[in-house]
Protein backbone atom coordinates (compact mmCIF):
# COMPACT_ATOMS: atom_id res chain seq x y z
CA UNK A 1 0.00 0.00 0.00
CA UNK A 2 2.86 2.35 0.78
CA UNK A 3 4.11 2.11 -2.82
CA UNK A 4 0.63 2.86 -4.18
CA UNK A 5 0.32 5.99 -2.03
CA UNK A 6 3.86 7.07 -2.98
CA UNK A 7 2.99 6.71 -6.68
CA UNK A 8 -0.23 8.72 -6.37
CA UNK A 9 1.35 11.53 -4.34
CA UNK A 10 4.42 11.75 -6.59
CA UNK A 11 2.13 12.53 -9.52
CA UNK A 12 0.34 15.27 -7.56
CA UNK A 13 3.28 17.31 -6.26
CA UNK A 14 5.73 19.50 -8.20
CA UNK A 15 8.80 18.78 -6.08
CA UNK A 16 9.51 15.05 -5.65
CA UNK A 17 11.71 15.71 -2.58
CA UNK A 18 8.93 17.65 -0.83
CA UNK A 19 7.16 14.58 0.53
CA UNK A 20 7.85 11.27 2.25
CA UNK A 21 5.63 8.24 2.78
CA UNK A 22 6.08 5.93 5.77
CA UNK A 23 3.89 3.18 7.13
CA UNK A 24 3.60 1.67 10.59
CA UNK A 25 1.25 -0.62 12.45
CA UNK A 26 -0.69 0.78 15.41
CA UNK A 27 -3.23 -1.37 17.27
CA UNK A 28 -3.62 -3.72 14.31
CA UNK A 29 -4.22 -0.87 11.86
CA UNK A 30 -1.70 -0.17 9.10
CA UNK A 31 -1.18 3.62 9.23
CA UNK A 32 0.31 5.25 6.14
CA UNK A 33 1.71 8.69 6.92
CA UNK A 34 2.34 11.23 4.17
CA UNK A 35 4.81 13.87 5.37
CA UNK A 36 4.79 16.87 3.03
CA UNK A 37 6.12 20.40 2.93
CA UNK A 38 3.67 23.22 3.53
CA UNK A 39 3.60 24.37 -0.11
CA UNK A 40 2.80 20.85 -1.38
CA UNK A 41 0.23 19.82 1.21
CA UNK A 42 -2.60 21.70 -0.49
CA UNK A 43 -2.07 19.72 -3.68
CA UNK A 44 -2.32 16.45 -1.74
CA UNK A 45 -5.44 17.44 0.20
CA UNK A 46 -7.22 19.22 -2.67
CA UNK A 47 -10.24 21.50 -2.52
CA UNK A 48 -12.47 20.56 0.40
CA UNK A 49 -10.33 17.43 0.93
CA UNK A 50 -11.51 15.72 -2.25
CA UNK A 51 -8.11 14.40 -3.32
CA UNK A 52 -7.36 13.14 0.21
CA UNK A 53 -10.73 11.34 0.24
CA UNK A 54 -9.96 9.84 -3.17
CA UNK A 55 -6.55 8.58 -1.97
CA UNK A 56 -8.20 6.97 1.05
CA UNK A 57 -10.87 5.38 -1.16
CA UNK A 58 -8.27 3.95 -3.55
CA UNK A 59 -6.25 2.49 -0.68
CA UNK A 60 -9.38 0.99 0.87
CA UNK A 61 -10.36 -0.55 -2.48
CA UNK A 62 -6.84 -1.91 -3.00
CA UNK A 63 -7.06 -3.71 0.34
CA UNK A 64 -10.07 -5.55 -1.01
CA UNK A 65 -11.84 -7.93 1.28
CA UNK A 66 -8.74 -8.55 3.37
CA UNK A 67 -9.08 -8.21 7.10
CA UNK A 68 -6.43 -5.48 7.05
CA UNK A 69 -7.48 -2.01 8.10
CA UNK A 70 -5.58 0.90 6.59
CA UNK A 71 -5.55 4.57 7.56
CA UNK A 72 -3.95 7.36 5.51
CA UNK A 73 -2.77 10.46 7.40
CA UNK A 74 -1.38 13.66 5.86
CA UNK A 75 1.08 15.48 8.09
CA UNK A 76 2.86 18.80 7.49
CA UNK A 77 6.57 18.79 8.19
Amino acid sequence: MEELVRYIVSNLVDNQEAFEVKSQVEDGINVINIYADKEEIGKIIGKQGRIAKAIRSIVKAACGKDARKVSVEIIER
